[in-house]
């Protein structure tokens, strides 16, 4: 009996220290895969958003040596009646109107300061689309309709052979993506384990093979489709995108602070909503895009990419939310009006007629619910006729 007491207690012991030796070993995907699964949660999730280099691999992107560039103060704006309880029924975290270029309200809430780095979550796929028309006009990438397999090839084969950039862009792919951010097994919570396990988002992308229409036919809101216009931009020039965003667009715009991308295992950035910057700086980017694309005198992006980028080209459903180049334009805009938008409340709102730049970011467990997005544009509306 004793031998067998032995034995057992060896083995647990053994056990024990096999299981403390992995999880040494694996400690850094181990925390990273509890970030993952904690990273929404009531209590930790305003921190989370200003802290995401604290639990997940990433990269800076240099702002260079370009001096900051000025955000002069304007006449402060009496904001309109209802915005102090929107604020609490969407947990803001930070709002910044500019208005001709002026700053006329600025608020952080919860905490959060203005030299945050706050998660941009889909905002940066609008970043992404102004990188990539600077690099359809530097002649990188010669026609949005050539097949995104000319550009990568490690997608032949997959269910992204055939598909066009443009396609991507408009996000029409057909591929079948779960976008599903409350279903643990769907592919968006998938593609975040393997950010989290230190894995390839690339080969995530090449490993999709279903399709669930013809490319080019519908519009599905499909994240993945915005890595692969990331590969594309990469394949084309033979660089990395926080390389090519650090040269192309963030030094020239003169940043407060280096914005960083959460990377995968290899290094590559997230850049379908890895993005995290200064509520301050989003309004920079904005401000530029509304301005046609120049700042500070230079021509950043194209004037006839953001024109048509911003435009509801996609083919969404009639009386719906439109579409462009990986920018939304809301039910019911007038010419102009077009906004990012990531998931939890991150919204980059931009009125050209009314010269109005709206930067929010938020920690809305609800945004989800019916009526929310909706509710929101319309908050964004009676703030903009509110400069008027």
């Amino acid at each position: 009996m004793k031998k067998i007491v032995k034995w057992i207690f060896r083995a647990l012991l053994t056990l024990a220290i096999a299981a403390f030796v992995i999880g040494l070993w694996k400690r850094e995907e181990i925390t990273r895969l509890m970030a993952v699964n904690t990273l929404f949660d009531e209590e930790c999730i305003i921190s989370n958003f200003s802290n995401m280099d604290g639990a997940f691999l990433h990269r800076e992107i240099s702002k260079g040596d370009t001096p900051v560039s000025p955000l002069p103060i304007g006449t402060p704006l009496d904001m309109p009646r209802g915005y102090a309880e929107w604020v609490v029924d969407r947990t803001v975290t930070s709002t910044l109107v500019l208005k001709d270029g002026q700053i006329v309200h600025e608020d952080y809430y919860h905490g959060t300061e203005v030299d945050d780095l706050r998660i941009s979550w889909s905002v940066a796929k609008s970043y992404l689309s102004a990188l990539f028309g600077i690099l359809v006009d530097e002649g990188a990438i010669t026609s949005l309709d050539a097949p995104v397999t000319q550009y990568v090839p490690q997608l032949i084969g997959g269910a992204y052979d055939g598909v066009t950039i443009r396609n991507v862009l408009q996000m029409t792919s057909g591929i079948t993506f779960d976008e599903d951010y409350l279903d643990y097994n769907s592919d968006i919570n998938r593609m975040g384990r393997v950010i989290a396990l230190g894995g390839q988002m690339d080969n995530f992308a090449a490993g999709l093979t279903e399709t669930f229409a013809p490319a080019g036919e519908t519009w599905q809101y499909t994240s993945i489709d915005t890595h692969v216009v990331g590969m594309v931009a990469r394949g084309a020039t033979g660089r990395d995108i926080p390389d090519l965003m650090a040269e192309k667009l963030i030094e020239p715009l003169g940043l407060n602070r280096s914005p960083l991308y959460l990377t995968d295992g290899v290094g590559v950035a997230f850049v379908l909503g890895g993005l995290n910057v200064t509520t301050r700086d989003y309004a920079r980017f904005g401000q530029m895009i509304l301005q046609d694309g120049q700042w500070q005198g230079q021509q950043i992006v194209p004037a006839y990419w953001i024109k048509t980028s911003t435009s509801p080209n996609a083919p969404t459903a009639p009386g719906k939310i439109g579409y462009g180049y990986q920018w939304w334009i809301p039910f019911g805009a007038t010419e102009g009006q077009f906004m990012g938008r990531g998931i939890y409340g991150q919204y980059l709102y931009i009125d050209k007629q009314a010269g109005v730049v709206i930067v929010t970011t938020a920690a809305d467990r609800k945004f989800r619910e019916a009526g929310v997005n909706a509710a929101n544009v319309d908050m964004f509306r009676q703030i903009v006729a509110a400069t008027e």
